[in-house]
């Protein structure tokens, strides 16, 4: 590989999912405070809020003192769905009320009328909660047809997705919209119009290039959509032989200027524990008005690299929160709820893909640089954080944020970009200094 050069074109690349967007964050403040140059910020999952917010120069929105991963709002996300929420907390009671008359035979005392009558109560009170969400259900527009039991409908996928959209989507508009107090449009205008902001700002300081990746249901292949310089958005959409390339690729300064926040919002959800996000193609695309269900792919990464390689970048900054296993006894206890479970499985996966990514990118790319912890014991769905067994501590989200704006110093900016010669202004709570060849590790 060759050493890192600012003259090449230069792709800054986030995969993860849910709580890792907190790594993500704190790389993304090292490496714009450092000056380190960007033309092209991709990603999938959560790495797909991370670009979108980092090209319209809305980076600080993730790691200010209110911002995305220091608000309130992110301990709610990809909670239960409420209807079992509310049925889990009534089914405690239910069950004390039913063994209670188990205890009072064996003490030999009656059972009180009350005991019956609250199981009763409870039972009732389970059976309207979820005839409730079933008739919501049935009041919410289908842009999908599905066939199944009805139960299916009630029970669906166990978390809820709409959290992190939502939290995502309002940040995208603040941005948009400035200090004016307007309400937020549906997805499909304030897609257009972030697209807009973009297009017409690229060049400027700040704004960058975007590339997000979603896997489709429906078609069995991955969406991309992107919005590229006018020479480099060309050959993004050239024909490829043995591929239909209108079917997969989206131009997000063309026809899909109205599904930026929509892959955004396929790209949160996480296959399998939460329902996916119905996207309606516009009538002039290669779809013509279908609706279909994206999803993110742990295992998107590879595609992104090839993306970035026919898109013109030349080194790669790929960033990820999964820690890489240095050897044998390092074992810990699984957690057994299924928070945890799926978490693993998508952090094990993504895990896999970047290791056999990697190998295979190094004989297209002229440089690839990986920043990533060497431990994080904070899983996708550790939004409150997580008991490190390790340290024998319980760590924050705000502790891996730290994490990630050193390891983007310690990996990339004094060893790789210092030892480049390149002069960066570097700021911190004491002013600016400059990082040359005197500062990088000899």
């Amino acid at each position: 590989m060759e050493p890192y050069s600012p003259e090449r074109r230069t792709a800054l690349l986030f995969c993860g999912t849910g709580a890792h967007g907190a790594y993500q964050a704190g790389v993304l403040r090292a490496l714009q405070e450092a000056g380190v140059k960007v033309d092209i910020v991709a990603g999938h999952g959560i790495g797909a809020a991370t670009a979108a917010l980092a090209a319209i120069d809305g980076g600080a929105r993730l790691w200010e003192a209110d911002g995305l991963w220091r608000g309130p709002r992110v301990a709610k996300l990809y909670a239960w769905k409420w209807p079992l929420r509310a049925s889990g907390w009534l089914l405690l009671p239910l069950l004390a009320a039913l063994l209670a008359p188990v205890l009072f035979f064996a003490v030999a005392v009656p059972v009180p009328r009350i005991v019956p009558v609250a199981a009763t109560v409870l039972t009732i009170a389970i059976l309207v909660v979820f005839a409730v969400h079933l008739a919501m259900e049935h009041t919410v527009p289908v842009k999908r047809r599905a066939s199944g039991s009805w139960w299916w409908r009630v029970v669906g996928a166990p978390f809820d997705a709409t959290s992190a959209r939502e939290l995502v989507t309002d940040a995208l508009w603040g941005l948009i919209r400035g200090a004016a107090p307007l309400a937020r449009p549906d997805r499909a205008a304030l897609g257009r119009r972030y697209s807009e902001v973009l297009a017409e700002s690229l060049g400027q300081p700040g704004f960058r290039e975007l590339m997000i990746v979603t896997h489709d249901l429906e078609t069995h292949r991955d969406v991309v959509g992107a919005l590229l310089h006018e020479s480099y958005r060309r050959d993004f959409m050239a024909r490829q032989p043995g591929r239909e390339r209108m079917a997969e690729a989206l131009d997000l300064a063309g026809i899909g200027r109205e599904h930026a926040v929509d892959l955004v919002g396929g790209a949160l959800s996480v296959p399998a524990g939460v329902d996916p996000h119905l996207v309606t193609f516009a009538a002039d695309t290669f779809w013509r008005g279908e609706t279909h269900r994206l999803v993110d792919r742990p295992g998107a990464v590879a595609r992104l690299l090839e993306e970035l390689y026919c898109a013109g970048a030349s080194q790669v900054i790929l960033v990820s929160a999964v820690a890489v296993a240095t050897g044998p006894h390092r074992l810990v206890s699984p957690r057994l709820d299924l928070h945890h479970r799926i978490g693993e499985f998508v952090a094990s996966a993504e895990a896999a893909a970047t290791r056999d990514s990697l190998e295979q990118a190094k004989l297209r790319f002229d440089g690839l640089f990986l920043i990533c912890p060497a431990h994080n014991a904070v899983g996708p769905f550790d939004f409150t954080g997580a008991y490190d067994q390790a340290s024998d501590r319980r760590q924050t989200l705000t502790e891996l944020m730290e994490r990630g704006y050193e390891d983007a110093y310690r990996q990339f900016i004094e060893p790789v970009v210092g030892a480049s010669g390149e002069h960066l202004h570097i700021g911190d709570a004491h002013g600016q200094r400059v990082l040359d060849d005197a500062d990088s590790p000899r």
